[in-house]
């Protein structure tokens, strides 16, 4: 019997359970229909933009390349790698997401099988019959592997005409549709058998590509079913700006039309029939359609897995003209750049830009909650914790506060920059000076508090740094949104690029180590993250505090209407503040009395949970539970109370497991208090006073990059202060020499200081 070859289902899968007849026939009635020129009536999808967005890809594109599945040299299937590819697969599909999937492989395979019967060359076997032979060897395997894990699939093989002929593509298009909505995954592939030789000309939909291999066969299938993603899967990392064995090629982890030009292509795969060529053009064209593109090495191990998990791994696609370098090297270096314009820019044009700064943030305070709320809603929907969406909400209010935050800010840039803090005249006609000037790049890393971001930016620009930011993949709208107000603002003193804006976590790896950017990292988060930071950050220096276990001590003189003020705001004002109270020290002749008992029954009115320590928990028959750890940071509505005998053991209970970040002691004794704040070693110590108040907006700086707890430089809240360094200025009368202070008739030395009245002597 003669079949269209147009295009085949395999007869031969009971999965599929369509007859070709039927088929055959929807072909033919399409055929008698009036033929127009195929016009898209789908709206234009817009592709993934960010990576850390690759994970919310519903219906994805898998396309695997010969060189994949094909063990080289031998042209055997490697088996242990496709069976892994395979056990991703499935963990997606089950995962909901709807998979088809294109594979090459069919003519390497059909030719080493006939190979082995007739003892012929590889190379002299002809590519028809070798697909032929290899398809039906393929799909065993591939129906063999997915059913160890409950799936069906279905083999479709397609030639242009399903791709050029509009009743064609239709019916193929139907049927995918129909497949993926019975959960069965489509295996794809161009049937090399019978594939005509000559072009077929492209209809609209088409323009721009033709069905040369596997590769634009995925790009152009992508595009009909509407997928979100297209993975190609190849034997080399991605795109290389060279050929990938140069010693000096590069790897291109973004790619758009506008890298295309300056591409060196190496030779194809010698296996497959595409080449890198082949699949840039594919990809490009997907991507003006809607799909986001990714191409990565098949050959590693869970390749799959680490593509959508946004991980900065093989090449990923991006709409646009613009010629895409690495992209965080970029902004790192864009912050470099534009840092030094903004060091030149007068003290009266850097204020004026925060200004304008917290103007377009107050005017665009509706835009921010909006974007905000969708981060909320992604977060909620993510199962995040209260904590994290504690730190995440903003509200009018709190945008308003930081508008007021970042004007107090733009006052305080008019004078920080230049200012002389030393001068000397080391000899007649001799004079230095040293000024202030910027760190240079600074790279801060936060997580969840969007609010962080236009705090940190005011403060760089009223310092002159640039700035680069990792804000938390939660709080993405909301941190997209401020970035375009920071960049407006940077606009009026030609300055974009001074802050610069990362999306996902695989750039924090690179961005720590480019010393060549970056001066000063100030990571802003949970333990594990500064830890890491510290740990990983090996050429750059680090500022900040990796954990935030503050204390309170409550003396005996201490007034109870003041305890009680006080511990209520510590720990409820903001329960997961890194200056929030973990741990209330009490003085053991506090446990006399009611005073205990009504201090617990005021916390657990806030619902605040109560934890004992060891020396709490032996003075109570019957008390809250004993606290797992007295080192640790609950971030929530939860301390630990413990008891200690005098003020010197309470110093000691905080140098053994505070974090030297911020404690107090309530006391109404002022011997007993001054005895504390000059004991206790911490950035912050406070007499009578919340622990909440170690903030850079109450300490007046108008706001903060961070608190940190170090020793080496900026300690406690850091504001513009803290991201200033120092330069010395020697300006000479004489062309002075340091060989002629030797001299008997030279120079001699004065050192000589000189009032700081003079920024530029």
């Amino acid at each position: 019997m003669a079949l269209n070859r147009s295009w085949k289902v395999s007869l031969r899968n009971p999965l599929l359970g369509i007859s070709h007849r039927l088929l055959s026939e929807k072909v033919t009635e399409k055929a008698h229909e009036k033929k127009d020129a195929c016009k898209p009536v789908e709206k234009a999808r817009i592709p993934i933009s960010h990576r850390d967005k690759l994970k919310d890809a519903k219906r994805i594109m898998i396309k695997f390349g010969s060189a994949v599945i094909i063990q080289d040299p031998g042209k055997r299937i490697a088996m242990s790698r496709l069976a892994n590819l395979i056990e991703q697969m499935a963990d997606l599909h089950h995962q909901g997401r709807e998979i088809l999937f294109i594979t090459s492989g069919s003519v390497a395979h059909g030719r080493t099988s006939l190979s082995a019967k007739t003892r012929k060359d590889l190379a002299k076997l002809d590519k028809k019959p070798a697909a032929a032979v290899g398809q039906p060897g393929l799909m065993y395997l591939y129906n063999t592997l997915f059913t160890k894990y409950d799936i069906q699939c279905a083999q479709v093989l397609v030639t242009e005409t399903d791709i050029y002929q509009d009743a064609n593509r239709k019916v193929l298009k139907d049927v995918l549709h129909k497949l993926i909505s019975l959960r069965v995954i489509p295996i794809l592939n161009t049937n090399d058998a019978v594939l005509p030789q000559p072009e077929l000309p492209c209809p609209t939909l088409c323009k721009g590509i033709n069905l040369k291999d596997n590769d634009t066969l995925a790009a152009m299938l992508s595009s009909e079913v509407g997928a979100d993603l297209l993975i190609i899967l190849s034997s080399i990392d991605g795109v290389f700006d060279k050929a990938p064995d140069d010693p000096n090629a590069k790897l291109l982890h973004t790619f758009s039309k506008g890298n295309k030009k300056g591409i060196e292509f190496g030779r194809a795969s010698s296996v497959g029939v595409g080449g890198i060529s082949t699949k840039i053009d594919a990809a490009l064209w997907a991507v003006d359609q809607g799909t986001s593109v990714v191409v990565a090495n098949g050959m590693i191990s869970d390749a799959l897995k680490t593509v959508i998990s946004g991980k900065k791994f093989g090449t990923f696609f991006v709409p646009g003209n613009t010629c895409n370098d690495d992209t965080t090297e970029k902004v790192a270096a864009d912050a470099r750049r534009a840092s030094r314009a903004l060091n030149l820019v007068t003290p009266d044009e850097r204020a004026a830009c925060i200004y304008k700064f917290a103007e377009i943030l107050d005017a665009k305070t509706a835009q921010v909650m909006a974007a905000n709320k969708k981060d909320l809603e992604d977060a909620k929907k993510n199962g995040l914790s209260q904590v994290l969406i504690g730190r995440l909400t903003l509200t009018p209010s709190k945008v308003k506060a930081l508008s007021v935050g970042i004007r107090q800010v733009a006052e305080s840039s008019k004078t920080i920059l230049g200012k002389v803090v030393k001068r000397t005249l080391l000899a007649e006609g001799l004079e230095l000076s040293q000024i202030t000037v910027p760190i240079g790049v600074l790279l801060v890393i936060f997580e969840a508090r969007p609010d962080v971001l236009p705090q940190i930016a005011a403060l760089s620009i009223a310092s002159g740094n640039g700035l680069v930011l990792k804000g938390g993949d939660e709080a993405v709208y909301s941190n997209e949104i401020m970035k375009n107000i920071v960049d407006e603002a940077l606009k009026t003193i030609k300055c974009e690029g001074a802050v610069g804006l990362v999306s996902t976590k695989e750039e924090i790896a690179d961005l720590i180590n480019m010393d060549q950017y970056i001066d000063l990292i100030i990571p802003r988060g949970g333990y594990q993250l500064i830890r890491f930071i510290q740990e990983n950050a090996r050429k750059i220096p680090v500022m900040g505090h990796s954990e935030g276990i503050c204390h309170i001590y409550v003396d005996k003189d201490a007034n109870l209407e003041k305890v009680f003020k006080i511990v209520n705001d510590a720990k409820t004002d903001y329960p997961t503040a890194c200056n929030a109270v973990e741990t209330i020290l009490l003085h053991k002749e506090l446990m006399e009395g009611d005073f205990f008992s009504e201090l617990c029954c005021g916390l657990k009115n806030l619902q605040v949970k109560i934890n004992s320590g060891p020396n709490l928990s032996k003075c109570l028959q019957f008390g809250p539970p004993l606290a797992k750890s007295m080192k640790k940071e609950y971030g929530s509505l939860e301390l630990c109370i413990e008891v200690v005998d005098n003020l010197d053991q309470a110093v000691e209970h905080i140098h053994k497991y505070g974090s030297s970040h911020t404690d107090a002691i309530i006391t109404e004794n002022h011997e007993t208090a001054e005895k504390f704040l000059q004991k206790v070693d911490s950035a912050c110590v406070f007499h009578n006073a919340s622990t909440r108040m170690a903030d850079g907006f109450r300490f007046g700086l108008g706001a903060e990059v961070g608190i940190s707890t170090g020793r080496i430089h900026a300690r406690g809240p850091v504001g513009i202060e803290g991201l200033l360094t120092t330069k010395w200025l020697l300006r000479s009368q004489c062309a002075h020499t340091a060989g002629e202070f030797n001299q008997e008739n030279g120079p001699k030395w004065i050192h000589k200081p000189l009032p700081l009245n003079c920024k530029n002597s």
